[in-house]
């Protein structure tokens, strides 16, 4: 008999809640059983274990997060409002899913094990999504040439991790979308190419003084 969908999305959005609320180490199977409304060994029957429970959560969420960029993206012209636009989905999912966004930056982020499992390459691929607008952009001349796509991508995810920790534990900023523009701005100021200056056109009029016939010095102009 196969699996049913609906049960195991009710796992893991009860694992994420316990997950965030509790940490790792100290969230329990039958916490997350409860929470979900399932039996003990029924959590088992769908993850072989507390961990392999916890590394399907972003797997989940990123893949969710993929599909929607592939359809919004194809609507957006220039690489620089591509990156805007992951920029701002990337903050509005942290904010519209905070427990979600524990899980990921405050538990899955230190997590060497994890960089090890197929749910993680699943994550990489919305991060090689963000290196290939680069360099995109930087082939077509929106960038500057001499970018290091990696560190750029790294600045970027940096900065919304950053401000994703500091809500989580200080409570701001309030709201991680309206964060946008300022991360945004701050960035494209260090990796768009800068504007041709135009050319500045100067007409000098040179005055020569010549002797009048009553000898009397005149001052003619002459361009």
């Amino acid at each position: 008999m196969g699996k049913n969908p609906t049960k195991r999305l009710a796992i893991l959005n009860s694992a994420e809640h316990v997950f965030a609320e509790r940490g790792f180490h100290e969230a329990t199977i039958s916490d997350i059983a409860a929470g979900a409304k399932v039996s003990d060994a029924t959590i088992y029957e769908y993850f072989p274990s507390k961990e392999a429970l916890l590394f399907a959560i972003p797997a989940e969420y990123s893949l969710n997060f993929q599909e929607q960029n592939r359809y919004v993206l194809k609507y957006i012209n220039g690489q620089a409002n591509k990156l805007r636009a992951i920029v701002l989905r990337l903050l509005e999912l942290y904010q519209d899913h905070p427990e979600y966004a524990n899980v990921i930056i405050m538990i899955l982020k230190t997590s060497r094990k994890f960089t090890e499992t197929n749910e993680y390459d699943v994550i990489r691929q919305s991060a090689q999504l963000m290196r290939k607008i680069i360099e995109d952009g930087m082939a077509s001349g929106e960038f500057r040439s001499d970018l290091n796509p990696a560190i750029v991508r790294s600045m970027m995810l940096g900065t919304i991790e950053h401000l994703v920790v500091r809500k989580a534990i200080l409570g701001k900023p309030e709201n991680l979308v309206e964060q946008a523009d300022s991360v945004v701005s701050v960035l494209f100021n260090g990796v768009l190419e800068p504007p041709e200056e135009s050319a500045i056109k100067i007409n000098l009029t040179l005055q020569k003084k010549t002797r009048g016939q009553d000898g009397q010095a005149e001052i003619k102009d002459s361009e």
